[in-house]
């Protein structure tokens, strides 16, 4: 996954700590993936596309 030089409009990000997050609350993926299929809940689901800045 690359970095975008434009943010995922409609995409709120508030995880600080991923390498795609832009001060702002911003995506700056160039695209989210959420898994897993079939999930119930919030509880249930994963952004896939989280990458550790560090």
């Amino acid at each position: 996954m690359q970095r975008s030089n434009n943010p995922i409009g409609r995409v709120k990000c508030v995880v600080n700590t991923c390498k795609y997050y832009e001060s702002g609350n911003y995506c700056m993926a160039e695209s989210i993936e959420i898994q897993p299929p079939n999930a119930h809940d919030t509880q249930e689901t994963d952004c896939a596309t989280f990458e550790s800045k560090a």
